[in-house]
């Protein structure tokens, strides 16, 4: 498993959910570090600049991450919100959020770790109470636990990204194919 943060769900709120990759399965961990949790808030646009994060920060990103997993896989079987997990991001979604503002090369954001998480936790919000919950589907590949946001005409997308598992099961699909053949 590569270190490279992914964004392929369609939504900021979901890739942050999937930072906690094949969770049926090996469990891989994005966040091991504060520095990964930093590199994440980066690399999802979300900030330009970010303060040094705290072993206290990951504790807290992974809690509103996995509340936030919980109410996805609620919306998703239709099942009603998970109360605990509810009380959880709504606490984090009240917090300070990142604040735009405006330098002389444009728009800068800057913020704290905490501040980060808020606006990941307001986004959650926003999706999990919006118009896109039909269009949820989980990752076709089993290993995979990513949920993402299906626009493909007639929702027929299979996979979370073709990087990702698409190709590796075509091509699984492929070999299986040609061992039988044989």
């Amino acid at each position: 498993m590569h270190l490279d943060h992914v964004f392929v769900c369609g939504h900021p709120a979901l890739d942050f959910a999937a930072t906690l990759r094949a969770r049926r399965s090996t469990r891989f961990e994005m966040f091991v570090t504060p520095e990964r949790l930093n590199a994440w808030y980066l690399e999802s646009g979300l900030v330009d600049a970010i303060t040094p994060a705290e072993e206290s920060d990951v504790r807290a990103a992974t809690t509103v991450r996995e509340a936030v997993y919980r109410l996805l896989t609620d919306r998703r079987l239709g099942d009603g919100f998970d109360r605990e997990a509810l009380a959880v991001l709504n606490a984090a979604a009240r917090r300070t959020p990142v604040t735009p503002q405006l330098a002389l090369a444009g728009r800068h954001n800057e913020a704290t770790p905490d501040q980060a998480l808020a606006t990941v936790a307001r986004q959650a919000v926003e999706l999990l109470g919006g118009p896109d919950i039909p269009l949820l589907k989980e990752c076709g590949n089993p290993e995979c636990t990513r949920v993402y946001i299906d626009r493909s005409r007639g929702m027929r997308r299979q996979w979370c990204g073709m990087e990702s598992c698409g190709n590796k099961i075509k091509a699984a699909a492929y070999r299986a194919r040609k061992k039988t053949g044989a």
